[in-house]
């Protein structure tokens, strides 16, 4: 896993590449936070449209997205 300190100096990098390759590890990240944050609203009896309301998304695409979820 790639650190903080690691991935601001991709971000900052005059290499595209490295910053690209930064962009893509924190769009991963995101969607693993993304992912556990739902699971645990369900968990906790969370409605698809209060999580959608959440992520400034639909019920129904929140609900597309994570339907295997508890």
């Amino acid at each position: 896993m790639t650190s903080v300190d690691e991935l601001t100096r991709q971000i900052n990098s005059v290499d595209p590449a490295v910053g690209l390759r930064a962009v893509g590890a924190l769009r991963r990240l995101a969607e693993q936070v993304e992912a556990t944050s739902v699971a645990r609203a369900r968990e906790q009896g969370w409605s698809w449209e209060q999580i959608g309301d959440a992520l400034g998304m639909s019920r129904q695409s929140v609900h597309a997205k994570y339907r295997g979820t508890p």
